[in-house]
Protein backbone atom coordinates (compact mmCIF):
# COMPACT_ATOMS: atom_id res chain seq x y z
CA UNK A 1 0.00 0.00 0.00
CA UNK A 2 1.45 3.48 -1.01
CA UNK A 3 1.68 6.75 0.74
CA UNK A 4 -1.10 8.24 -0.91
CA UNK A 5 -3.82 5.40 0.34
CA UNK A 6 -2.17 5.57 3.62
CA UNK A 7 -2.34 9.38 4.05
CA UNK A 8 -6.12 8.94 2.25
CA UNK A 9 -7.01 6.45 5.14
CA UNK A 10 -5.85 8.39 7.57
CA UNK A 11 -7.51 11.77 6.19
CA UNK A 12 -11.02 10.24 5.76
CA UNK A 13 -10.66 8.60 9.36
CA UNK A 14 -9.87 12.18 11.01
CA UNK A 15 -12.93 13.92 8.79
CA UNK A 16 -15.18 11.13 10.64
CA UNK A 17 -13.78 12.31 14.15
CA UNK A 18 -14.81 15.47 13.05
CA UNK A 19 -18.65 14.93 11.54
CA UNK A 20 -18.56 13.00 14.95
CA UNK A 21 -17.53 15.24 17.15
CA UNK A 22 -20.63 17.75 15.37
CA UNK A 23 -23.08 15.13 16.06
CA UNK A 24 -21.86 15.46 19.41
CA UNK A 25 -22.42 19.03 19.85
CA UNK A 26 -26.51 18.48 18.98
CA UNK A 27 -28.59 20.21 20.98
CA UNK A 28 -25.99 22.07 22.89
CA UNK A 29 -25.63 24.80 20.16
CA UNK A 30 -28.03 26.01 17.07
CA UNK A 31 -27.05 24.80 13.64
CA UNK A 32 -25.24 28.49 13.16
CA UNK A 33 -23.77 28.51 15.98
CA UNK A 34 -21.90 25.00 15.38
CA UNK A 35 -21.20 26.00 12.08
CA UNK A 36 -20.02 29.43 12.44
CA UNK A 37 -17.18 28.14 15.39
CA UNK A 38 -16.14 25.70 13.08
CA UNK A 39 -15.24 27.57 10.06
CA UNK A 40 -13.15 30.02 12.67
CA UNK A 41 -11.09 27.23 13.99
CA UNK A 42 -10.77 25.56 10.51
CA UNK A 43 -10.12 28.98 8.64
CA UNK A 44 -7.20 29.49 11.07
CA UNK A 45 -5.71 26.13 10.44
CA UNK A 46 -5.98 26.40 6.91
CA UNK A 47 -4.99 29.83 6.96
CA UNK A 48 -1.41 28.86 8.57
CA UNK A 49 -0.89 25.98 5.72
CA UNK A 50 -1.19 27.87 2.80
CA UNK A 51 1.19 27.27 -0.10
CA UNK A 52 3.72 29.64 -0.07
CA UNK A 53 3.29 30.35 -3.75
CA UNK A 54 -0.64 31.20 -2.75
CA UNK A 55 -0.54 34.78 -0.83
CA UNK A 56 -4.02 34.75 1.35
CA UNK A 57 -4.84 38.01 0.91
CA UNK A 58 -5.18 37.66 -3.05
CA UNK A 59 -8.13 34.94 -2.73
CA UNK A 60 -10.36 37.18 -4.39
CA UNK A 61 -8.63 37.50 -7.47
CA UNK A 62 -11.18 35.53 -9.51
CA UNK A 63 -10.47 34.49 -13.02
CA UNK A 64 -13.59 32.55 -13.37
CA UNK A 65 -15.82 35.00 -11.04
CA UNK A 66 -19.42 33.14 -11.26
CA UNK A 67 -18.20 29.79 -11.52
CA UNK A 68 -16.00 30.72 -7.74
CA UNK A 69 -19.11 32.11 -6.79
CA UNK A 70 -21.42 28.95 -7.25
CA UNK A 71 -19.16 26.24 -6.13
CA UNK A 72 -18.71 28.91 -2.35
CA UNK A 73 -22.30 29.14 -2.49
CA UNK A 74 -23.03 25.14 -2.88
CA UNK A 75 -20.50 24.76 -0.14
CA UNK A 76 -21.73 26.89 2.05
CA UNK A 77 -25.17 25.37 1.79
CA UNK A 78 -24.15 21.77 2.42
CA UNK A 79 -21.52 22.57 5.05
CA UNK A 80 -24.70 24.08 6.71
CA UNK A 81 -27.05 21.01 5.86
CA UNK A 82 -24.45 19.01 7.26
CA UNK A 83 -24.34 20.18 10.63
CA UNK A 84 -28.16 19.57 10.32
CA UNK A 85 -28.15 15.87 9.47
CA UNK A 86 -25.45 14.85 11.54
CA UNK A 87 -27.05 16.34 14.62
CA UNK A 88 -30.37 14.89 13.67
CA UNK A 89 -29.85 10.85 11.93
CA UNK A 90 -27.20 7.94 13.26
CA UNK A 91 -23.76 8.88 11.39
CA UNK A 92 -24.22 5.88 8.88
CA UNK A 93 -27.52 7.30 7.71
CA UNK A 94 -26.10 10.29 6.88
CA UNK A 95 -22.81 8.85 5.01
CA UNK A 96 -25.32 6.13 3.37
CA UNK A 97 -27.20 9.12 1.94
CA UNK A 98 -24.09 11.56 1.02
CA UNK A 99 -22.27 8.71 -0.39
CA UNK A 100 -24.97 9.13 -3.40
CA UNK A 101 -23.00 11.83 -4.34
CA UNK A 102 -21.05 9.98 -7.43
CA UNK A 103 -23.94 8.60 -8.41
CA UNK A 104 -25.70 12.36 -8.90
CA UNK A 105 -22.30 13.42 -10.48
CA UNK A 106 -23.41 10.53 -13.19
CA UNK A 107 -26.95 12.49 -13.66
CA UNK A 108 -25.53 15.67 -13.61
CA UNK A 109 -22.70 14.76 -16.39
CA UNK A 110 -25.23 13.47 -18.64
CA UNK A 111 -27.60 16.40 -18.46
CA UNK A 112 -25.03 19.44 -17.68
CA UNK A 113 -21.87 18.10 -19.23
CA UNK A 114 -23.64 15.91 -21.89
CA UNK A 115 -21.53 13.10 -21.33
CA UNK A 116 -22.29 9.40 -22.35
CA UNK A 117 -23.71 7.47 -19.94
CA UNK A 118 -23.32 3.71 -20.41
CA UNK A 119 -25.76 0.71 -19.32
CA UNK A 120 -22.90 -0.20 -16.42
CA UNK A 121 -22.92 3.16 -15.35
CA UNK A 122 -26.80 3.16 -14.92
CA UNK A 123 -26.60 0.17 -13.24
CA UNK A 124 -24.80 1.26 -10.49
CA UNK A 125 -26.89 4.78 -9.99
CA UNK A 126 -29.91 1.96 -9.79
CA UNK A 127 -27.97 -0.01 -7.47
CA UNK A 128 -27.15 2.77 -4.91
CA UNK A 129 -30.23 3.99 -4.90
CA UNK A 130 -31.16 0.77 -3.84
CA UNK A 131 -28.87 0.50 -1.04
CA UNK A 132 -30.01 4.08 0.52
CA UNK A 133 -33.55 1.97 0.28
CA UNK A 134 -32.21 -0.87 2.12
CA UNK A 135 -30.55 1.84 5.01
CA UNK A 136 -33.10 4.31 5.43
CA UNK A 137 -36.54 2.02 4.52
CA UNK A 138 -39.05 4.89 3.84
CA UNK A 139 -42.16 3.76 4.88
CA UNK A 140 -41.19 1.67 7.03
CA UNK A 141 -40.16 4.33 9.75
CA UNK A 142 -40.20 8.22 10.24
CA UNK A 143 -38.05 10.26 7.97
CA UNK A 144 -36.39 13.07 9.23
CA UNK A 145 -35.25 16.31 8.38
CA UNK A 146 -31.82 15.37 8.79
CA UNK A 147 -32.37 12.47 5.94
CA UNK A 148 -33.51 15.49 3.38
CA UNK A 149 -30.75 17.37 4.40
CA UNK A 150 -28.28 14.73 3.92
CA UNK A 151 -30.12 13.91 0.14
CA UNK A 152 -29.40 17.83 -0.74
CA UNK A 153 -25.99 17.96 0.54
CA UNK A 154 -25.27 15.13 -1.85
CA UNK A 155 -26.88 16.87 -4.85
CA UNK A 156 -24.74 19.94 -3.63
CA UNK A 157 -21.80 17.73 -3.75
CA UNK A 158 -21.96 16.60 -7.01
CA UNK A 159 -22.93 20.36 -8.37
CA UNK A 160 -19.57 21.60 -6.95
CA UNK A 161 -17.54 18.28 -8.60
CA UNK A 162 -19.06 19.47 -11.65
CA UNK A 163 -17.33 23.14 -11.09
CA UNK A 164 -14.52 22.05 -9.57
CA UNK A 165 -13.67 19.82 -13.31
CA UNK A 166 -13.90 23.21 -14.64
CA UNK A 167 -12.27 25.82 -12.38
CA UNK A 168 -9.58 23.56 -11.05
CA UNK A 169 -7.27 24.29 -14.45
CA UNK A 170 -7.47 28.44 -13.64
CA UNK A 171 -8.47 28.78 -10.13
CA UNK A 172 -6.57 27.97 -6.95
CA UNK A 173 -7.10 26.50 -3.95
CA UNK A 174 -6.79 29.66 -2.12
CA UNK A 175 -9.58 31.03 -3.78
CA UNK A 176 -11.78 28.12 -3.97
CA UNK A 177 -11.34 28.15 0.29
CA UNK A 178 -11.32 31.51 0.88
CA UNK A 179 -14.63 32.57 -1.01
CA UNK A 180 -16.06 29.09 0.72
CA UNK A 181 -15.08 29.73 4.24
CA UNK A 182 -16.07 34.12 3.91
CA UNK A 183 -19.77 32.70 2.87
CA UNK A 184 -20.02 30.80 5.36
CA UNK A 185 -18.94 33.07 8.40
CA UNK A 186 -21.18 35.62 7.08
CA UNK A 187 -24.04 33.85 6.02
CA UNK A 188 -23.75 31.67 10.05
CA UNK A 189 -22.82 34.86 11.60
CA UNK A 190 -26.24 36.82 10.02
CA UNK A 191 -28.47 33.97 11.25
CA UNK A 192 -27.17 34.01 14.68
CA UNK A 193 -28.30 37.40 14.52
CA UNK A 194 -31.93 36.18 14.41
CA UNK A 195 -31.42 32.85 16.32
CA UNK A 196 -29.66 34.16 19.02
CA UNK A 197 -25.84 34.29 19.65
CA UNK A 198 -24.37 31.98 22.86
CA UNK A 199 -20.17 31.43 23.08
CA UNK A 200 -19.56 27.53 23.82
CA UNK A 201 -18.98 26.78 27.18
CA UNK A 202 -15.30 25.08 27.74
CA UNK A 203 -16.39 21.23 26.82
CA UNK A 204 -18.27 22.53 23.36
CA UNK A 205 -15.10 24.80 22.76
CA UNK A 206 -13.20 21.59 23.33
CA UNK A 207 -15.37 19.79 20.66
CA UNK A 208 -15.03 22.60 18.26
CA UNK A 209 -12.01 22.92 18.05
CA UNK A 210 -11.49 18.97 17.67
CA UNK A 211 -13.78 19.14 14.73
CA UNK A 212 -12.34 22.14 13.19
CA UNK A 213 -8.76 21.07 13.39
CA UNK A 214 -10.12 17.75 12.32
CA UNK A 215 -12.31 18.98 9.21
CA UNK A 216 -9.05 21.09 8.16
CA UNK A 217 -6.64 18.40 8.98
CA UNK A 218 -8.35 16.35 6.46
CA UNK A 219 -8.29 19.07 3.56
CA UNK A 220 -4.65 18.86 4.66
CA UNK A 221 -3.50 15.02 4.18
CA UNK A 222 -5.84 14.78 0.88
CA UNK A 223 -4.19 17.49 -0.51
CA UNK A 224 -0.85 15.70 0.60
CA UNK A 225 -1.97 12.13 -1.13
CA UNK A 226 -2.54 13.53 -4.28
CA UNK A 227 1.03 13.88 -4.26
CA UNK A 228 1.76 10.36 -4.11
CA UNK A 229 -1.67 8.78 -5.90
CA UNK A 230 -3.91 9.78 -8.79
CA UNK A 231 -7.46 10.19 -8.24
CA UNK A 232 -8.52 7.56 -9.13
CA UNK A 233 -6.67 5.38 -6.53
CA UNK A 234 -7.27 7.54 -3.68
CA UNK A 235 -11.04 8.14 -4.43
CA UNK A 236 -12.64 4.23 -3.46
CA UNK A 237 -10.54 4.81 0.46
CA UNK A 238 -13.74 7.58 0.81
CA UNK A 239 -15.64 4.45 1.57
CA UNK A 240 -13.87 3.32 4.52
CA UNK A 241 -15.88 6.41 6.41
CA UNK A 242 -19.08 3.53 6.27
CA UNK A 243 -17.12 1.58 8.71
CA UNK A 244 -15.95 4.80 10.80
CA UNK A 245 -19.45 5.19 10.84
CA UNK A 246 -20.44 2.14 12.20
CA UNK A 247 -17.48 2.48 14.76
CA UNK A 248 -18.46 5.41 16.18
CA UNK A 249 -21.90 5.64 15.95
CA UNK A 250 -21.99 2.54 18.19
CA UNK A 251 -18.47 3.45 20.56
CA UNK A 252 -20.77 7.16 21.65
CA UNK A 253 -23.98 7.74 20.19
CA UNK A 254 -25.70 4.44 21.03
CA UNK A 255 -26.20 3.23 16.89
CA UNK A 256 -26.47 -0.09 15.96
CA UNK A 257 -26.96 -0.65 12.15
CA UNK A 258 -29.34 -3.63 12.02
CA UNK A 259 -28.37 -6.55 9.08
CA UNK A 260 -30.21 -4.86 6.53
CA UNK A 261 -28.48 -1.71 7.09
CA UNK A 262 -24.95 -3.30 7.08
CA UNK A 263 -25.95 -5.16 3.79
CA UNK A 264 -27.64 -1.51 1.85
CA UNK A 265 -24.24 -0.06 3.07
CA UNK A 266 -22.17 -2.22 1.23
CA UNK A 267 -24.32 -2.00 -1.85
CA UNK A 268 -23.85 1.59 -1.77
CA UNK A 269 -20.04 1.20 -1.42
CA UNK A 270 -20.48 -1.55 -4.15
CA UNK A 271 -22.22 1.13 -6.68
CA UNK A 272 -19.88 3.82 -6.12
CA UNK A 273 -16.70 1.66 -6.92
CA UNK A 274 -17.85 0.12 -10.25
CA UNK A 275 -18.92 3.91 -10.69
CA UNK A 276 -15.08 4.90 -10.24
CA UNK A 277 -14.54 1.28 -12.32
CA UNK A 278 -16.37 2.35 -15.22
CA UNK A 279 -15.10 6.08 -15.10
CA UNK A 280 -11.46 4.53 -14.94
CA UNK A 281 -12.04 1.75 -18.17
CA UNK A 282 -14.24 4.72 -20.45
CA UNK A 283 -11.09 7.50 -19.32
CA UNK A 284 -8.39 5.85 -18.56
CA UNK A 285 -8.47 7.76 -15.85
CA UNK A 286 -10.88 9.29 -12.95
CA UNK A 287 -11.12 12.85 -13.95
CA UNK A 288 -12.87 14.00 -10.95
CA UNK A 289 -12.80 12.73 -7.30
CA UNK A 290 -16.53 12.63 -6.52
CA UNK A 291 -15.82 13.19 -2.73
CA UNK A 292 -14.84 16.69 -2.81
CA UNK A 293 -15.49 17.78 0.91
CA UNK A 294 -17.95 20.62 0.48
CA UNK A 295 -18.33 21.20 4.31
CA UNK A 296 -15.04 23.14 4.50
Amino acid sequence: MNNGILLALLAYAIYSWSDAAIKALGGGLTVFQIGFYLTLVSAVCIAVTTPKDEKLLHFWHMKRPWGVQARAISGAAASILSVVAFTTIPLAEVYAIIFLAPLFVTLLSLFVLKEHVGPWRWFAVVVGFLGVLLVVRPGFRELQFGHFAAVIIALLAAASVILMRSLSSQETRTTMLGYLMLYMVLFNLVAMVFTGFALPDVEQAAILALAGICAAGGNILILRATRFAPANQLAPTHYSQIIWAVILGALFFNEHPDVISLVGLAVIAGSGLLTLARERIRLGVVRWNPFTRNRL
